[in-house]
Formats: C-alpha cells, structure tokens, sequence
C-alpha cells in the first residue's frame, strides 16, 4: 500500500524531506505519496531565502559536525549552489580561549579540518585584521564556507517535483484526529483553501511556525520565531582570503559578491518572539556593529551599509539544537524544527534521515537520535555552545 505523507513547510528542510523521500531507490523500498504544503511558493519570508546561507564544521556538539560534514559532501555534488569553502575564522578574547580549545579538542577528535593561530599567525594570515584583545583563533581549512540558499532550497524543490512530490500553495489550518486511538493519530489536515488531506504520516517542517502545528497534537514545542537582521556593507579596500569571521562580540562577517554581509545576534532581553521583519535592526549598524567591526578591521572605517534585511531564525529555546524524529504523544507526526540558524546546512542530512525513517522505521545514513525528543522530555539539554 502506497504511504500518503504530508510535509509541511516546504522551505529548505521541507523540500530535503520531500526530494530525499520520491528519490528511485527510496521508492522501491516503499511507495511514498508526497504532498508538500507551502504558504508561500514567493518564499518572501522564508528562513531559506533571508538566511546567511553558510555551512561549518566548527560545532560543540559530534551530532552537529557530522550532519555538517555530510552536508558539505552534498554541497560539493551541487554545482547551481556555488559553494565556497572560505572556511570559518572564530576570534576569542582571553576570556573565551579555554571554549575555544575545548571546542577544538572535540573537532580534531572528530576530524574537522581545524586550526588554532595564535594573534602573531592571525597578524601573519590577515593583516587587515586587528588582533587588540585576541588570544586565539580557530580557522577551518577545509569543508567550511557558504553558498546560496535559494538556489538549494529551489533545487531540493525542483528534484522532489520531478519525482512525483505535490507542491500546494495553501497553509495547514488543523489536525483531525483518528476516534480512540492513544497515543494520537493524525488522520487528516485542514488547508485553508479547505481541501482536507488524509494523511498516514505527517511531517513539521513549518519552520519558525513550527509551534502551532504542534500544538495541534497537544505538543509544547520549544521553538520560536526569532528576528535577525543581515546587513549587506561595502568597503573600498579588499581584504584578501577573508573568511566568515566571527568576533568576540558575537558580530559575523563574510565576503558576499563584491562586498560583505555581516549580522549579530542581539541581547536575550531584546530577542522577542515574532518581531516584524520589515523592521530590520538598522540603529543596532550604526551603534553596535559598525563600530566594532572597524575596531576589529581598520579599514571598515570607511564601511558602507548599502541594504539590510531580517528574516527569522526557528530557535529552540531549550538547547539551541534541531529537534528531529517522533514525539511518543503522537504516533505519526516527525518533526524536523528548531535548527537555530542552522537548517540549510543541515537540511542534506535530516531530509535524507527522515526519509530513511520513514521508509525503513529507523535511521541508515546518520544516527539523527541525538537530535531526537527524548533529551527535551528528560530535561537533559544537548547544548550547542557555538551559536551565532
């Protein structure tokens, strides 16, 4: 019997589920009906669309590095992603140098391709860079650096299209459960253009509305829509072998065309849930990022800010890490949210582990358990400490 699965969000993540789970050799093990559900086909407000686009290796966590290392291996079999391997350039202050070398001893533990400079080899390496207040550096020489989002996120789209998936431009309204079945079991979705859809297995990939659809379950989803803003800057004078730097300050720099976008996270007591997006944060350039960058990059002195956009990180407010798999209260809904930033990178790995879920009952590729529900209902947090 064929298998009617529903996706919804049909943004990178979304996409991956769908592209991974119609591919021939998936299908053969077993027939898959897919319908992605997607609000938006302009994906205007979409994470995948607004995000920084980039992909590292330099995580706190082994789950992390290893969906990042198999991404980048599906990055580099993509040539209309454009990947860059730049690599990552974290700075640390005095303060910050024993997470640091933590942090690298479990990267080298894991192969990463990862190196610690001292500020006389930064100075050496970069010296358009100030090392004033540095004790180190950590520079990823390989399998790190960024690409466009859109382009993979229209390319996972395109390759689920072409082997059989539905794209429907509607939004998810409601769940209909089955009569007397525990745990839950969702038997059918409302659409806001009214048509139902009777489903056997379910998939949330509804980003930074995430929590809604969980709560159709019954389910307290520790996710939320969180406003971060990319500033696209210009500056007369190149700085040769740039990386995707990120300073002290938690400010991020990377090349982009001829020029740079940078971004930062701003103070948990002003990172509200579901702030506007047509509200970039442009007095936080003028008072908090352009300063610091110039102080870090002389030449930044003459910085240019020619657009800035915000767009929505779907953060899980409990561990900063994805929530990926089965919740016990329900019996048929996965879920693949909370990525905190890190969603396009790690979309390869979870579209393809979900897939593997759903047609073999268990993860073949990667062992996504570590991302799994269980931590969240033992109250035992997978902390990332490399978020940005």
């Amino acid at each position: 019997m064929t298998l009617r699965v529903v996706v919804i969000g049909g943004g990178a993540i979304g996409s991956a589920v769908a592209a991974h789970l119609t591919a021939p050799e998936l299908q053969r093990v077993r027939a898959c009906a897919v319908t992605v559900v997607e609000r938006d086909f302009s994906y205007a407000q979409a994470s995948s669309a607004l995000s920084a686009s980039s992909i590292r290796q330099q995580f706190s966590t082994a789950i992390n590095i290893a969906l990042s290392r198999y991404g980048v291996e599906v990055l580099r079999s993509m040539p209309e992603v454009g990947l860059h391997e730049g690599g990552y350039l974290y700075l640390a202050s005095p303060a910050g140098e024993g997470v640091l070398r933590a942090n690298h001893a479990l990267q080298r533990a894991e192969a990463v391709d990862v190196a610690l400079l001292p500020p006389e080899d930064l100075r050496a390496r970069f010296p358009w860079l100030s090392t004033e207040g540095l004790a180190l550096g950590s520079l990823g020489l390989s399998g790190e650096g960024w690409f466009d989002g859109f382009s993979l996120l229209q390319a996972w789209r395109a390759r689920a299209r072409a082997q059989g998936a539905r794209y429907v431009q509607a939004e998810a309204v409601g769940f209909e459960h089955e009569k007397g079945r525990s745990p839950l079991r969702i038997g059918c979705i409302q659409l806001s253009n009214r048509e139902h859809l009777e489903v056997d297995v379910v998939v949330n990939a509804a980003g930074p509305w995430a929590r809604r659809v969980a709560a159709w379950a019954g389910i307290d989803l520790p996710v939320r829509a969180r406003r971060r803003t990319v500033f696209h800057v210009s500056c007369p004078t190149p700085l040769p072998g740039c990386p995707l730097l990120i300073d002290p300050s938690g400010i991020w720099l990377r090349p982009e065309g001829r020029g740079f976008i940078t971004g930062f996270a701003p103070p948990e007591a002003q990172d509200g849930d579901d702030l506007p997006l047509d509200q970039p944060e442009l007095a936080a350039f003028e008072d908090f990022v352009w300063p610091t960058l110039a102080a870090r990059i002389p030449a930044f002195e003459a910085l240019r800010l020619e657009r800035a956009w915000a767009g929505y990180y779907e953060m899980n407010t409990f561990d900063h890490n994805a929530i990926v798999g089965p919740h016990p209260a329900c019996d048929n809904l996965l879920f693949a949210n909370g990525f905190s930033g890190h969603g396009l990178q790690q979309s390869p790995a979870v579209g393809r582990g979900l897939a593997e879920w759903i047609v073999h009952g268990g993860y073949r590729t990667l062992d996504l358990s570590p991302l799994g529900w269980a931590r969240v209902l033992a109250g035992q947090p997978l902390v990332e400490r490399n978020v940005i």
